[in-house]
């Protein structure tokens, strides 16, 4: 698979270079692309990124209106359909997006409202996401009133932004410490784009709320139990996607709004079967179910497996298991192996590990087991 930095190549810099010497006078296209070129190919995406912006900044007009108005006419002229495709002879768009948000990110500011509509029509071409939160962290009240509207936009893009822009902890941008701390400004704009015909602008809307979650379980779990009723199937996959934190961790009232009530059962019977692993191998065990209810239950099953940290304390990760319909009174034994692999996401430690269930969201059982690495 190609390195993410070498979407911002040399052949980006000088579509960069090509139109910004298009619409601003006294531009040297040599002069702007050969630093940049020297310096690319040691460079990560984001430093690629960085650097371009700041021999655009140096390049571009000092007076706002004027610097904007040059950014604006860089971009490329098809504000429906260029989202996902390279820069080319007609204008800027895709990653050579980036570096013209970065420059209205860090220095527009000053022109609050005429940089947000310019960041705007930028995100018709790729994404403003990173680049509109500053404007969010220098006056919330100010930018949402700008944003609002926008879940209301017809271009796609532009709806999308509305929520991926004001996501409280976005991946790869700067977190929004007001959001984190008090994230109910923004469910209006989520509440607008919960049905939203696009499952793109649906799925930012889940990753908005599972950012919530971290931080306000409680108000995910009754955003959940409110959007849950008369939902249509969109909007309960949303909310599932939305909730995936929350039922890993087997939050009671979240698991409610999924119809997964506690669980009427006598104590699960877990038997390790390989109670000495080595790396590479396979844990196998088994699990005796048996219903104490009177009528059939809906029933979820997960298995928590608390690996040794360097410090020699266990922490669990949940792994998914299975869902079922236990009858009343029904005894089931079930059997699961799981992988033991390396990964590059997680470092292991020989010793002492332990294996657990999690079924309706409540733990049972914890077993021990020995890895060998």
């Amino acid at each position: 698979m190609e390195p993410f930095k070498n979407s911002v190549s040399p052949e980006v810099v000088g579509y960069i270079a090509m139109h910004l010497a298009r619409h601003l006078e006294g531009v040297d296209k040599d002069a702007f692309t050969q630093p940049i070129l020297d310096a690319l190919p040691s460079l990560e995406l984001k430093q690629r990124i960085k650097l371009i912006s700041d021999a655009l900044h140096v390049a571009l007009p000092s007076q706002l209106p004027h610097r904007n108005a040059v950014l604006a006419a860089m971009l490329h002229p098809d504000p429906i359909d260029q989202a996902g495709k390279p820069s080319d002879e007609k204008g800027i768009s895709g990653w050579g997006l980036w570096p013209l948000t970065m420059v209205v990110g860090h220095h527009g500011l000053a022109d609050f409202e005429g940089s947000m509509a310019l960041l705007k029509e930028m995100t018709k071409r790729g994404t403003a996401e990173f680049d509109v939160r500053p404007y969010l962290e220098a006056d919330q009240a100010r930018a949402l009133a700008i944003m609002t509207p926008w879940a209301r936009d017809e271009n796609i893009h532009v709806r999308r932004l509305a929520s991926e822009g004001t996501r409280p902890r976005l991946p790869w941008g700067m977190q929004l410490k007001q959001l984190v701390e008090d994230p109910t400004p923004t469910l209006p704009v989520l509440t607008t784009l919960r049905d939203d015909p696009e499952d793109y602008v649906r799925r930012s809307v889940a990753n908005h709320i599972n950012d919530i979650a971290k931080d306000h379980a409680d108000l995910v779990a009754r955003i959940a139990h409110d959007w849950m009723e008369g939902a249509a199937a969109p909007r309960q996959k949303l909310i599932r996607h939305a909730c995936r934190t929350l039922i890993k961790q087997g939050h009671p009232d979240v698991m409610k709004a999924f119809g997964v009530l506690p669980a009427i059962i006598n104590p699960p019977i877990v038997t390790i079967d390989t109670p000495q692993v080595s790396l590479g191998g396979t844990l196998a065990f088994n699990v005796v179910l048996q219903s104490k209810a009177k009528s059939s239950q809906k029933i979820v099953i997960d298995y928590a497996v608390h690996f040794k940290k360097a410090n020699g304390t266990l922490a669990p990760k949940v792994f998914k298991w299975k869902q079922m319909q236990l009858k009343p009174g029904e005894r089931l034994v079930l059997s699961r192996s799981h992988a033991i692999r390396p990964i590059t996401t997680r470092t292991y430690y020989a010793g002492p590990h332990a294996l657990s269930l999690r079924i309706n969201g409540t733990e049972f059982g914890y077993e021990p087991f020995i890895l060998f690495v």
